[in-house]
Parts: structure tokens; sequence; C-alpha cells
């Protein structure tokens, strides 16, 4: 159950993003992109998570679940009356195959973007984890 709450902390800004009410490149979405994965990994070294790569790993995939959904649910919001098409060759698809098409690798990008945010502060929280215990004194 803490994995998933841990993961609907970074669910707000995929709203925020798709709604247009914060922008790429901002103080404000900075804090949205980055705090998440730090409570992730504040968490995992405070709980002393036995397998901190692991848990925040699960973290991510999730992220990356709750990231697909909410993209799929705010996708008519976000494109309005300008959907996304296939360039090139692939311009002629029939409309309905090419929104299939790429909301289909909208929902892959968004599960890969959460695993790699959760691999990347998962490896974070394990060095932080081994130094702690390097540096805690022995008995």
């Amino acid at each position: 159950m803490a994995i998933i709450v841990l993961a609907l902390l970074a669910a707000p800004r995929v709203i925020l993003h798709d709604l247009d009410i914060i922008q790429e490149g901002t103080a404000i979405n900075a804090l949205f992109v980055f705090l998440p994965p730090i409570v992730w990994i504040v968490v995992a070294l405070a709980a002393r998570v036995p397998t901190p790569f692991v848990t925040i790993l699960a973290i991510g995939v999730c992220y990356g679940i709750f990231l697909a959904l909410g993209h799929q649910l705010m996708w008519g919001i976000a494109f309005a009356d300008d959907p996304p098409q296939l360039g090139g060759n692939l311009a002629g698809l029939d409309t309905t195959f090419q929104a299939v098409l790429l909301r289909s690798f909208a929902a892959v990008s968004s599960l890969v973007t959460g695993a790699i945010v959760g691999a990347i502060s998962g490896l974070v929280a394990w060095g932080l984890s081994a130094l702690m215990r390097r540096s805690r004194p022995q008995h």
C-alpha cells in the first residue's frame, strides 16, 4: 500500500501538465518532477527497507502505470481539437488506427519513464543506504 501511495505523489504533475497548468522548464514543474523521487528515497532510507533499489523500482513502475493512465484519461483534453497524427508514409493510415497506435506508444513510453525514474532513484537510495551502513558504528 505504501508503494502505491508514494507513487501517487508523482501523479499530480501528469494532470497539471496535460491541462497546461504547468510548463516544462519552470521552477514549479521542477518541484513536481524532482520532489516525489526525493520523498521516495527519504522514506526508503528512513524505513531502512532491506532492498531500496527494488522497493523504489516498484514505486517507479506504479508511477509509470499512473502516468500512462493519466495521459490516456487526459488525452482528449490535452490535444483537444488537434490530436497527434502520424506523418510521412504513415499519414494516410486510418485515423482510428493512428490514434490506437499513438496512444499505445504513449502508454509504453509512460511505463518505461516510470521504470527509469524508479531505477535511477533506487540506485541513489541503494548507494546512500550503503554509505549509511558503512558510517554506522560497529558493535
